[in-house]
Formats: structure tokens, sequence, C-alpha cells
């Protein structure tokens, strides 16, 4: 019997290496909120802000150690339409990550927790003096940087009930095991050379070095970057992905989301650094869905017997033998059929209009067999 024992969990200033090149970088990010602290403020100047804020997190003698940060690692937007807002509504909104670490353990605080709270504790509610106009400061942690804040919710059992209504069972409270990640590039999870879309296959490869995976499901996020009010806004909606994880164990979740909190996601070779956002699921998606096939299931049973039966002829379209003039149709065997939208009834063969056709409902080009041709 071999007397291996299991590696000791990485700390939480230590990166841990994926498949394909990915490495989860540990940080310390904070969200920023900018309110004006005096009625009818000018326009925000943004530069100027943040060389505020990056002045006092280097060299603010409140700090027990300088913070280092880059200028990109800081950012801020202004909302759009500010003279329309409420006086006591913010004017701008940000976040603050803090890649190097090396001040952790010095001035005597403790580990990556503790210097987060520091840090909050100093910057909330500051005042900026920015030309003679004066900006209060509202910082906050992300839900989904701390372990224990998301395991202290279902613990203390607020979210899931004892009814059905969100896909989970009768059977009282249940243990999560489902994890959501939003704001990864799909161009990472894709398929080299073959798709630039996410790919299930890759994406189980790399999220399964984190735990046996029971249920997966990834898809392009278009939401990121859409109905934004915020000035200068950089995310481009179909360049993200939004990965769903359910694992076979409640240990197996724990550990991935534990070791996904508080990092960031790199690519060997790349410029870009994703910090993400990661959620553990309040809703039961996976079991939700399994809710609604079967409830689709079983309230279309006719038209299932009728796609999948052994007459499928009723689903195709009748196909005429004749030409408008009495003679008989040409026949073409695997050539292109392609339906124009601006041309509606129009079918083109190899960029020619043989005939006047019935509509379609082809978007795209298909390629079938002979007869091809539909008639009136």
């Amino acid at each position: 019997m071999s007397n291996t024992t299991a590696p000791p969990p990485p700390r939480p200033t230590d990166p841990i290496p994926l498949t394909n090149s990915l490495t989860l970088t540990p940080r310390i990010k904070l969200n920023l909120t900018i309110f004006p602290s005096s009625p009818s403020p000018p326009p925000l100047n943004e530069w100027n802000l943040k060389h505020s804020l990056l002045t006092f997190l280097k060299s603010s003698p409140s700090l027990p150690s300088p913070i280092p940060v880059s200028v990109d690692d800081l950012v801020i937007r202004r909302y759009r339409n500010t003279k329309k807002r409420k006086r006591e509504d913010p004017v701008a909104r940000g976040w603050l990550v803090v890649r190097e670490l090396g001040f952790v353990g010095k001035g005597g605080v403790g580990g990556l927790g503790e210097w987060r709270r520091v840090i909050v504790e100093k910057m909330d509610g500051m005042d900026v003096n920015l030309e003679g106009v004066r900006f209060r400061v509202r910082v906050e942690v992300p839900t989904g940087e701390e372990f224990e804040g998301m395991r202290k919710e279902w613990e203390e059992g607020l979210v899931f009930r004892n009814d059905n209504s969100r896909g989970y069972a009768r059977s009282g409270k249940r243990e999560p095991d489902t994890l959501t990640l939003r704001g990864l590039p799909s161009r990472w999870f894709a398929e080299t050379l073959v798709s630039s879309k996410p790919s299930m296959l890759v994406t189980h490869t790399i999220f399964s070095i984190l735990g046996k995976i029971r249920n997966l499901r990834v898809e392009v996020d278009d939401d990121i970057g859409k109905d934004t009010d915020e000035e200068n806004a950089d995310i481009v909606s179909g360049l993200h992905c939004e990965i769903v994880v359910q694992f076979e164990k409640y240990k197996d979740f724990c550990n991935a989301l534990r070791a996904l909190c508080g990092r960031s996601l790199q690519k060997e070779g790349s410029r870009l650094i994703a910090d993400y956002e990661v959620a553990w699921d309040k809703d039961g998606f996976f079991q939700s869905s399994r809710s609604n096939a079967q409830e689709s299931k079983g309230r279309y049973p006719a038209a299932r017997a009728v796609q999948y039966g052994s007459n499928p002829a009723r689903w195709q379209m009748r196909v005429s033998r004749w030409s408008p003039d009495n003679t008989r149709q040409k026949r073409y065997r695997n050539r292109t059929v392609c339906y124009e939208s601006g041309k509606p009834g129009i079918l083109k063969i190899d960029g020619k209009e043989p005939y006047q056709a019935q509509p379609i409902q082809w978007r795209t080009s298909h390629v079938i067999s002979s007869p091809i041709i539909i008639l009136n």
C-alpha cells in the first residue's frame, strides 16, 4: 500500500497551473464607486483621479507598506448623462487590481485576506480633492474574491429553500456543486486552427484538473458589454464566454471554487490577463434545465413522434418534376443551393437563377442532392 499523501492545498499567493498554457495567478481586486461631495460638480477627470489614488497607494503613511499598482490595473469609467442623475447618485465606477503581492507579510500585516481588509479600511470613504472639487470613494470587495464569504451563504441556508421553485428538490437543504464563470476570453477555450468559439472538449480538459466534472456548459457570452451606462466601455460583445461547471463531489466543488477565488487567468505568451467573475450557482442551473426539458418532452409528444418517426416525408417540401413551360426539369447533383434574403423566393444554383421558386427558410448555403428545384 502506498504511503504517499496528497499535496497540500496551494496558498492564496501561489499560482495554480492549468492545461493549455493557462495559469491562475493571485490578485487583490476591489470595486470602486465615485460619488460627488458637492452639488452640481463639473465632469470627473478620470486621469487626475487615477493619479491621486495611485499616489495614495504608493506613498501614504497610513498604509503599513507601499502597494505597487500599474496604471492599467486601475480603471475608472464615468457614467453617461451625469447631469440628469440625482445628487446622491454616483458619477463613475471602476475597479482596482493589485497583482504584485510582494508586500504581503510585511508591515506587521498577515496574509492576503488581511491585507485586503486593510486596503478597504483605509480607502473606503476617503475624499479626493481634484482641482478644488471633492469626490468621495467607496471601496468594496467583490463577492467572488473571498471563498469564505460565499461558503457562509450556503451554510446559513439563506438560498436553498425547502421547495423546488429554483430547481432544487423538496428534501430540505442540499450542498451546492455548480459554479459559474464570466469574462473569460473565448479563444483561450477554442480548438486551435478550428474555430474561435469555445470548445466543450477543451474546456472540460482545462477544468477537469480542479475536480471530476459531472455537467458542463460553455457558450459565448453576448450580454457582456451590452446596455452599459458607462463612457469608453471597451468590452466587445461576443469575445467572452460564460462557463457553468457542475462537479461530481461537494469536496471537488469547494476546492475548485477556492482555487478560482481571488485569482486571474493568464495565458503564456499573451499580455492579456482575464479578471473573470466567479460565483456559485444559486438557481440550480442544471436541475432547472433538466426539469424544463422533461416538461417540454411531455408537452409535445406528437411533434416529437413526427419529427423522429418512420414517416419523415411530412416534414419535407414537395418537389415538382415539371417547369412552368411543361419541360422536364434538369437534375443537378451535389450542387450548392443558396437562398438570398434580398430576393425572396429565388433559388440560386451555382450562381444562376433557373426558376422562380417558393420561399424557403434557409439563411445559409446548403448542399443537397437532386431534385433540388422547388417550382410553383
